[in-house]
C-alpha cells in the first residue's frame, strides 16, 4: 500500500476500523470512465446510513495479474501507473487477491466497518460463477458470505456492450434461473446497487483504446482522460507518450 505522497504504509496503520472505498482495476491509463465510476460511488456510499457521516479509506487497487507480462512483474508499468493514481491524490494498493471475496475476506482482518466495492457490471458474472469459488471455501455460498460481511456493498456501473449497443446493469443483468432468487436477495437489501448519476458519455470509454491512441500520438486520447492524468503524462512521459 502506498499514499499519495509514495511512502509505503502498513495495511492496519491506515484501515482500522475506518469504512473503506475500493476500486479494481488496470488503471493503464485512468479515463473519465475509471473516474466516474470511483466518484458516483463515492457518492451512494457515503450516504450508508452505518456510516454516519464518516468519510471512507478510498484506495485504488491492482493485483499483481495487473502488474505482470510473462512470468515477470513491469516494473516502470508499474510505476507509471502509481504515478498518475498519485497525481489524483489516491492511495494506492496492490494485491494477490484475483477474487473480489478474498479481498473482502483479508480486508475485514483490519476493519469491521463497511466495506465498498466499485466496480463495473461486466464483473457481475465472474462474482456469480461457482467455478471462481473452491468447495473448501464453501463453494459459491461461502464465498459470497465473505465478500458481503461488515455490511459490504458493489456498486455497480453499467457496462456498454460495443459490438450490441446493449448496456448491462444491476437491474437488467442476466442471472443464472437457480439463482435469482439469491440475487433478488442482495439487491433488495442493497448489497448490490446500481450506480446511480452516471455519465453515458463515458459508456464508450476503454483504457486499451486510450492507450493505443496515446502510443500512436492520435491527440484525441486526452478527451477521454481526466486533465490531472493528462498533465502528469505529458510531463514525466508516461506510457510510452511521445509529444
Amino acid at each position: 500500500m502506498f499514499t499519495a505522497d509514495g511512502a509505503a504504509v502498513q495495511w492496519a496503520e491506515l484501515l482500522y476500523r475506518k469504512p473503506v472505498l475500493i476500486q479494481r482495476g488496470s488503471f493503464r491509463p485512468v479515463t473519465k470512465a475509471t473516474l466516474d465510476v470511483l466518484e458516483r460511488a463515492r457518492e451512494q456510499f457515503l450516504c450508508e446510513p452505518e456510516l454516519q457521516g464518516e468519510s471512507p479509506v478510498v484506495l485504488s487497487e491492482m493485483t499483481l495479474r495487473h502488474l505482470t507480462a510473462g512470468d515477470a512483474i513491469t516494473h516502470e508499468d508499474f510505476l507509471n501507473r502509481a504515478d498518475t493514481l498519485r497525481a489524483l491524490g489516491r492511495t494506492v494498493l496492490i494485491s494477490n487477491f484475483r477474487l473480489y471475496h478474498r479481498l473482502a475476506a483479508y480486508l475485514s482482518r483490519y476493519t469491521d466497518r463497511p466495506l465498498g466495492l466499485a466496480m463495473g457490471a461486466s464483473k457481475l458474472g465472474e462474482i456469480f460463477d461457482k467455478s471462481f469459488y473452491n468447495a473448501n471455501e464453501g463453494g459459491l455460498l461461502g464465498g459470497l458470505g465473505q465478500l458481503f460481511r461488515n455490511n459490504a456493498r458493489l456498486y455497480v456501473y453499467p457496462s456498454l456492450n460495443l459490438a450490441t449497443g446493449h448496456v448491462t446493469t444491476v437491474e437488467n443483468f442476466k442471472i443464472a434461473p437457480h439463482l435469482s432468487h439469491l440475487y433478488e436477495h442482495l439487491r433488495q437489501n442493497r448489497c448490490i446497487q446500481d450506480i446511480e448519476n452516471y455519465n453515458a458519455d463515458f459508456l464508450p470509454i476503454r483504457s486499451r483504446e486510450v492507450l493505443a491512441r496515446l502510443q500512436s500520438r492520435d491527440d484525441t486520447w486526452e478527451d477521454m482522460v481526466p486533465a490531472p492524468i493528462v498533465k502528469a503524462i505529458k510531463a514525466d512521459r508516461l506510457f510510452g507518450y511521445r509529444p
